[in-house]
């Protein structure tokens, strides 16, 4: 498609900001209205829309993306979204462990433990750690207290989640991601997406690294962080 516009720019809308472009204000893929939480998520949306060249590249509209899916999918159904990111704490990666005594149940532990141990202060909470790959159910208690956690959100952060939980197969790291606790270990972008890869990259280091996973990693990683910068953007 040729770029048909102009002149980009941003402006208040209703509880919320838009971005315009040559005056004209822009629609989701589903036909709504597409406000934003936040002047700084507007505008970084907007930046999107300026950079693109005489051909637009549907590949350079990340953060216009997950705004559509905040406000097509998440608003129209929060309780559907909600549902559906409870599994990755029911089978949150950071609990399932090589078996002790082993060099990467040791590893796990180091990079793992002091995530979850976090978490559970946080949100006051207790995870069954399991050794091997046999499901274990998570509390009762704890999944019903993540479903306030994540209830309490709103529908920015939720699509946010749903990403970096997807991609990261853990409920922790994904509540990590959008909101650092103070108390936790490193929360960047890098280091919550090692301790997501952490298997991974031990079968690499064992076995050699392949440039075909390696090219699928740098990708994903690069979903993952966009995803905590939406995040950041739509908290303000």
């Amino acid at each position: 498609m040729k770029r048909f516009y102009k002149a980009v720019a941003v402006e208040p809308a209703d509880e919320g900001w838009r971005v315009t472009l040559d005056g004209r204000s822009i629609r989701t893929a589903g036909g709504r209205p597409q406000i934003v939480p936040t002047r700084v998520l507007a505008e970084a949306i907007a930046a999107e829309w300026a950079a693109q060249g005489e051909d637009i590249d549907a590949a350079g509209f990340v953060l216009r993306d997950m705004a559509d899916y905040a406000i097509d999918v998440v608003a129209a159904d929060r309780d559907a979204v909600i549902a559906s990111l409870l599994p990755y704490a029911e089978t949150d990666t950071l609990c399932y462990r090589g078996e002790a005594g082993e060099a990467l149940h040791d590893r796990q532990v180091m990079v793992w433990e002091p995530l979850l141990t976090a978490a559970e202060r946080r949100f006051d909470i207790h995870f069954a750690r399991i050794s091997g790959i046999v499901h274990h159910p998570q509390p009762a208690e704890t999944l019903a207290r993540l479903r306030g956690v994540l209830a309490a959100e709103g529908a920015f952060t939720l699509a946010a989640l749903h990403t970096l939980a997807s991609l990261a197969a853990s409920l922790v790291i994904a509540l990590v991601a959008i909101a650092p606790d103070t108390d936790a270990p490193d929360a960047d972008a890098e280091a919550l997406w090692d301790a997501a890869s952490l298997e991974e990259d031990w079968q690499a280091d064992l076995w050699g690294k392949d440039p075909e996973a390696e090219a699928r990693r740098a990708r994903r990683f690069a979903s993952f962080a966009a995803a905590m910068r939406f995040a950041e953007l739509a908290r303000g």
